[in-house]
């Protein structure tokens, strides 16, 4: 791996970092100003929103300039988010505005890692990003839950460092003036990301309508393409439920384990643990042809999901928890470097991230605002985790019939898919 590699995870880890323990304190801010849960429970649809609506645009952008560049406003953006929810905007507003940052951080992130690593080194590199990417989501959480304890909050209120005593009131206040640093930390990193030499495609006059059509053939060329459409489809269901289970798992911690949010969130980065070690192993384990071989874990993930209902005593939680964790990060890290090679080849690396990101983060908005509008009407933690559970073990076995299919019908074509990808793995 290559020395601008390393920038790169430490920009990422800091961002990351940032991200999610912003997300515990966006939790307990709404909690301690009494906001209903349908409006906790959309704190993870409402980051998700500049994800879909953006999509169009945010890969060409990240294709059309250095993407170290694109990195350091998209970090400016998050802390803009930041800030606002500090000095009094609506948490769900504001996480809104740094789901934005990060909208646009993604296609630059995943896209660099194309540009300056042969393909022999993808699934490699995406088990260290993601293994660090999780890594930061256990810290995150764990460290989001940690600043709006009211000791830690104490403590550094009297240091007097995390902002002015008129604004910095209250524990998860200080947190969020503390996490205006930690975003500043990864946009230096990020500055120092160096230029790969790939050739940049310029953004057209007309961006605002010329992008639309061009964005909707790429999406369309993925879903077409026999391979791209089951990793497509495979990463699109694992982030659809991974990402509203970090509220999900706060939720039952509750329900279950009278747990309150410091440590629910401890729970949330126990998952994140599992999927780091998932993440690492399959890196080491699994080619780039035999990414399809790891979806019938996924059916394994919902039944493990659906018996959580029954866990009532830590000791059964942790290790369920842990497995449920390595068998996503088992199953995503060969998908998504499968998805990112045929996009690459297809249709360029930013473009082929944002049409990603557009499918994963709609599931995730879809199935938030599915649980923000029950826990309107009284859907429990217990109802919700059933839910999801039943969505993966059904979803799961279609996208297996769907490969199946293909192999029976398409089987020379996937052939020479599969060829191709051992050879460019091979260097």
């Amino acid at each position: 791996m290559t020395r601008g590699f390393y920038t790169i995870m430490a920009a990422q880890f800091f961002s990351s970092l940032a991200d999610n323990a912003l997300f515990v304190v966006a939790v307990q801010l709404l909690l301690e100003n009494g906001a209903p849960e349908w409006q906790r429970a959309g704190l993870v649809p409402m980051f998700a929103l500049f994800y879909v609506v953006l999509a169009p645009w945010v890969g060409a952008f990240a294709d059309s300039r250095p993407k170290g560049w694109v990195m350091f406003i998209s970090n400016a953006v998050k802390i803009v988010g930041c800030v606002l929810m500090l000095f009094g905007g609506h948490p769900v507003l504001a996480y809104a505005i740094v789901g934005l940052g990060a909208a646009t951080y993604s296609p630059a992130k995943y896209g660099i890692l194309t540009e300056l690593l042969p393909p022999s080194l993808l699934v490699k590199a995406n088990g260290w990003i993601e293994g660090l990417t999780i890594g930061s989501i256990i810290l995150g959480v764990v460290l989001g839950g940690l600043l709006v304890d009211p000791r830690v909050a104490l403590w550094l209120h009297q240091i007097n460092w995390a902002g002015p005593n008129a604004w910095v009131h209250s524990a998860p206040r200080v947190a969020i003036a503390s996490l205006v640093v930690v975003y500043a930390v990864a946009a230096i990193f990020n500055l120092y990301i160096p230029r790969t030499g790939a050739r940049m495609r310029r953004l057209p006059r007309r961006a605002m309508w010329l992008l639309l059509p061009d964005f909707w053939r790429c999406n369309r060329r993925l879903w077409r393409d026999r391979l791209g459409q089951i990793s497509l489809s495979t990463t699109t269901l694992f982030w659809g439920v991974s990402g509203n289970m970090r509220y999900i798992v706060l939720a039952w911690a509750a329900a279950a384990l009278g747990y309150n949010t410091t440590h629910g969130a401890a729970l949330v980065g126990v998952v994140a643990a599992g999927t780091a070690v998932g993440a690492v192993l399959v890196s080491m384990r699994i080619r780039l042809d035999r990414a399809t071989s790891v979806m019938p874990l996924g059916l394994v993930m919902g039944i493990i999901l659906i018996a959580m209902v029954f866990v009532r005593h830590l000791w059964i939680a942790v290790p369920a928890l842990v497995l449920l964790g390595l068998l996503g990060g088992y199953i995503v890290v060969p998908m998504n470097a499968l998805l990112q090679h045929r996009g690459h080849c297809l249709v360029g690396a930013g473009r082929s991230i944002a049409a990603q990101n557009f499918n994963e983060q709609a599931c995730i908005l879809g199935l938030g605002m599915l649980y923000s509008a029950a826990a309107g009407v009284g859907l429990s933690a217990f109802g919700a985790i059933t839910l999801f559970g039943s969505a993966v073990i059904v979803a799961m076995g279609a996208i297996m019939a769907w490969h199946a299919h293909n192999r029976r019908h398409h089987g020379a074509e996937l052939e020479v898919l599969l060829r191709r990808a051992r050879r460019d793995q091979a260097g």
